[in-house]
């Protein structure tokens, strides 16, 4: 086998199908669902097919858990898949754990054609051959089972070992051109040859992911960059399998960007940060979350961060995406998320709160006519205000409560008026005859009694009235707040306050 160009590659002609195809450990975090999103939008702009599978090898650390967070997190941000686990399709089934069988058959081929080899050494063995030769014992394998004869494998197994399956590694450099970084060569020599099955028959990542890329004709291997190193080994191995005449061509491989984290350090997928679950929690819609991780290591345009998910498939090409870091910038997340909060339609957002006010709380798990009611009318006060969906319950949460059971927040006590109990008499006296309980009529009555008759400033005046009624120094428009309240609650809210 050699490493001269490819006797077949993808073309343009090729229906472009691309694969994401996370191992089910942990919770699903920002770098996983950017390389997600960036294979889905490459599928859809190109008319091509988006196979989701999962490689769950390792028994250790795969959980059941983890792929139904899988599973959820791409239903929740709508990337949807052609073919894939829960849908089905031609190449089933897109469970490694289920494809045994399909390895036993290749591996098979590999040992029969030459291209895989049994391999007896331990480790030990392999250091102290280092050792005595001089060179560094952690180099690694050193390839010294490679031409056993048949004495040497008898009398290995009359030991009782049982052998690794290992890939002969060419005598020459590998190339290929990634889509992101240009052409890279791995010289020949630095990798040696690798285990694509344990000594238990078990098959590793290094043959099951190569193998699955070939039977189910895949033709753009987009990943992160932290894979860049294991590429050679699958581009021999695609190569060995083209010669088989199970791989019909080379597909072509792109690594996509690191993304960092704060202090300029690899976002861990322990991170909170990170975690996407954490992300939705704290009020992240997914037009949002979607524009901010297209945007770690793609761009729409130079001066236009701010796109929808349309827009990014109709744009979106592989090759412009930069080959340096991408930052996760939590503030700028939130900006554009909250841009995308004032974009949605008022019905749409004020449905999306309700969650965020059954998690708070604030009401059951179905609204009452009243709740309803509330909701309707102050979702419009908060949409221009808020960046995250999950900012809403602490400012709306005034409205939902029962009159006594307003708590007063301390820095809502700061700065009130040293004659705060007459600027609640006021208050109350000038409201109290108000007949038609509008916005526009109690603005008026507050103000001509506490900036006209008490002489206090236009922005303190209005503090001791919003602190009685909601609570907080900082609420949604007060007069508005008020007329959702209604005459009676906010009037006694006040007289509670006045008297505490």
């Amino acid at each position: 086998m050699t490493t001269d160009a490819a006797p077949a590659s993808t073309s343009d002609e090729t229906t472009v199908r691309v694969r994401f195809c996370p191992s089910p450990t942990g919770t699903p975090h920002v770098g996983l669902i950017r390389t997600a999103l960036f294979n889905w939008a490459h599928a859809k702009h190109t008319k091509g097919t988006f196979v989701f599978r999962i490689e769950d090898t390792d028994a250790a650390r795969d959980s059941e858990e983890s792929y139904q967070q899988l599973l959820e997190a791409l239903k929740w941000l709508g990337i949807t898949w052609d073919e894939g686990v829960e849908v089905g399709g031609p190449h089933e089934p897109y469970r490694q754990s289920r494809r045994l069988d399909l390895y036993k058959d290749v591996v098979a081929k590999l040992l029969e054609a030459g291209f895989a080899y049994e391999s007896y050494s331990s480790p030990d063995e392999v250091e102290a051959r280092h050792k005595a030769a001089g060179r560094d014992p952690k180099l690694g394998y050193d390839n010294f089972d490679r031409d056993l004869t048949d004495e040497q494998v008898a009398a290995f197994r009359a030991e009782g070992r049982e052998p690794v399956l290992r890939v002969r590694m060419p005598d020459e450099d590998v190339t290929f051109t990634d889509l992101v970084r240009g052409d890279i060569t791995f010289k020949a020599g630095s990798i040696p040859d690798y285990v694509i099955v344990r000594a238990d028959g078990s098959p590793l990542y290094t043959l099951v992911n190569p193998v699955d890329d070939a039977l189910m004709g895949i033709t753009h291997v987009l990943r992160g960059e932290d894979l860049l190193s294991s590429t050679p080994r699958q581009v021999v191995l695609i190569r060995a399998l083209m010669e088989l005449g199970i791989a019909k061509y080379m597909p072509e491989f792109g690594h996509l960007p690191y993304v960092m984290g704060e202090g300029n350090k690899k976002l861990s997928k322990r991170d909170p940060e990170s975690n996407l679950f954490l992300l939705r929690d704290r009020g992240f819609i997914p037009e949002g979350l979607l524009n901010y991780l297209a945007l770690l290591g793609w761009s729409l345009s130079a001066d236009e961060d701010i796109f929808t998910v349309e827009q990014l498939i109709e744009n979106f090409d592989v090759h412009d995406v930069l080959a340096n870091p991408a930052r996760f910038d939590l503030k700028k997340a939130e900006a554009i998320n909250g841009t995308h909060v004032r974009m949605l339609e008022a019905e749409d957002f004020r449905n999306r709160l309700v969650p965020y006010l059954q998690a708070a709380g604030l009401v059951g798990e179905s609204l009452t006519d009243r709740e309803d009611e509330i909701l309707t009318e102050a979702a419009p006060l908060v949409q221009e205000r808020i960046g995250l969906l999950g900012e809403a319950p602490e400012m709306l949460a005034f409205l939902f409560k029962a009159d006594n059971e307003i708590d007063v927040a301390a820095d809502a006590r700061k700065g009130l008026p040293e004659n705060l109990a007459e600027a609640l008499d006021a208050a109350l006296a000038a409201l109290e005859p108000v007949g038609e309980w509008t916005a526009e009529n109690i603005q008026l009555a507050l103000r001509s009694a506490l900036v006209d008759g008490l002489g206090l400033k236009p922005r303190l005046a209005f503090g001791p009235v919003r602190t009685a009624v909601s609570g907080r120094r900082i609420s949604p428009p007060l007069f508005e707040s008020m007329v959702i309240l209604g005459k009676d609650s906010s009037l006694a809210r006040i007289k509670a306050f006045r008297n505490a």
